[in-house]
């Protein structure tokens, strides 16, 4: 979505191909920080989205039985800092402002993609539905079990990576009086912990008005049946799972009334992101355990940079397609290796490198000695 309205903006007609019939506020929480919600305040959405979301004022750290409390996120330190906030919403609330960004039209909904096919100029699409549809280049951003990426890797299913996550959202009315050391947490556990396992407890509000509480966690569970999609859950299997740990974590397992338990899927950092007209984009290219809270900024990220970088090869796509990759691929797969191990932000970390990453005025890397006239995003919309 952040791809379709920065190439709008930069004067291209992008078209989304939605496979959903309709977008509905599903799914989860999402952790957006300064390095991603710094994109967006560019974009004029800040505003907007801290009323429909929420910027903690307290995000503990916290051991996993006593609550001794390992590191506090600084979060107006961080703000000062880096000039943009640390913004948490459900995603479908996100994923709704942002189709409103969007120029009526741009997205057709229930179109599934079966395959694409490679002309001399054009790529031509085929759905589900029958229908075909041409472009001049394809953005594959159909996360983790990407059609697009299959057409240009052949099929390979997602590993699955030994953990799973449980996940609920529910109003927070239902803690009744009961009141949370602090707005959003981790609770971690440690080599005391009876099963010696890592297992981990995040909950945060979901909305300003902190009326809705949202949790995931991180557990082992070796005989996950394989599949890729979520599954409805017993509350007390997670209640098993955290038993010991804090009140805090307690409570909000009593409190919710229904949970899906999600397998943690990953691949490994992938040789090829294009081919031609066609290329990858978040979750499509680097998908990555939840650990650092980045899926969806390295995505925003992603789209900032490949639009540059199109923008700055003109119609030489496979150019552009390079020089995103080449700028990119370093910084993803630093994420994605992070994320895939449960330590970031646990204790006292100087966090620069990644919230300070600044994809809009970056300079870009020239690749493969060529060299491309790049242009900040700020440039693109003021040369429209």
């Amino acid at each position: 979505m952040t791809a379709a309205i920065l190439l709008q903006r930069a004067g291209y007609e992008p078209v989304v191909y939605e496979q959903a019939s309709h977008i509905s506020r599903i799914g989860a929480g999402i952790n957006l920080w300064p390095n991603s919600t710094r994109i967006l305040k560019a974009l004029g959405f800040e505003n907007e989205l801290q009323k429909i979301g929420t910027t903690p004022e307290k995000w503990l750290n916290c051991e996993w039985d006593t609550g001794r409390v390992y590191f506090r996120q600084p979060a107006e330190e961080w703000l000062e800092h880096y000039g943009a906030p640390h913004l948490i919403l459900h995603r479908g609330d996100l994923q709704q402002y942002m189709i409103n960004a969007l120029k009526p039209g741009t997205i057709l909904y229930s179109k599934s993609l079966s395959g694409l096919a490679e002309k001399a100029d054009r790529i031509q699409m085929t759905f589900r539905d029958g229908t075909t549809e041409e472009a001049d280049i394809v953005i594959g951003a159909d996360g983790i079990n990407s059609v697009v990426r299959e057409t240009l890797l052949g099929p390979e299913p997602p590993k699955y990576t030994g953990n799973v996550a449980y996940r609920g959202v529910f109003p927070s009315s239902l803690l009744g009086d009961y009141k949370l050391r602090s707005d959003a947490g981790k609770y971690w556990s440690d080599d005391r912990h009876p099963a010696q396992e890592d297992r981990h407890f995040i909950f945060y509000y979901l909305t300003n008005a902190k009326d809705e509480i949202y949790f995931v966690t991180g557990s082992p569970d070796p005989n996950w049946n394989g599949g890729a999609n979520p599954v409805d859950v017993e509350m007390s299997e997670i209640k098993e799972c955290y038993r010991g740990f804090h009140e805090d974590v307690q409570r909000i397992i009593d409190a919710c009334p229904k949970a899906t338990k999600w397998p943690l899927l990953t691949r490994d950092p992938l040789p090829l992101w294009s081919r031609g007209r066609i290329v990858l984009l978040g979750d499509a290219c680097h998908p990555m355990k939840p650990h650092m809270g980045q899926g969806a900024g390295m995505a925003i990220e992603d789209a900032v940079i490949l639009v540059r970088c199109i923008a700055a090869a003109e119609n030489d796509y496979a150019g552009a397609f390079e020089l995103y990759k080449a700028n990119r691929i370093d910084r993803a797969t630093r994420v994605q290796t992070i994320s895939n191990i449960n330590i970031w932000l646990r204790y006292p970390t100087d966090p620069t490198w990644c919230f300070g990453y600044d994809a809009m005025s970056i300079p870009l890397q020239s690749v493969n000695g060529r060299s491309f006239a790049t242009k900040t995003y700020a440039e693109l919309e003021l040369a429209v």
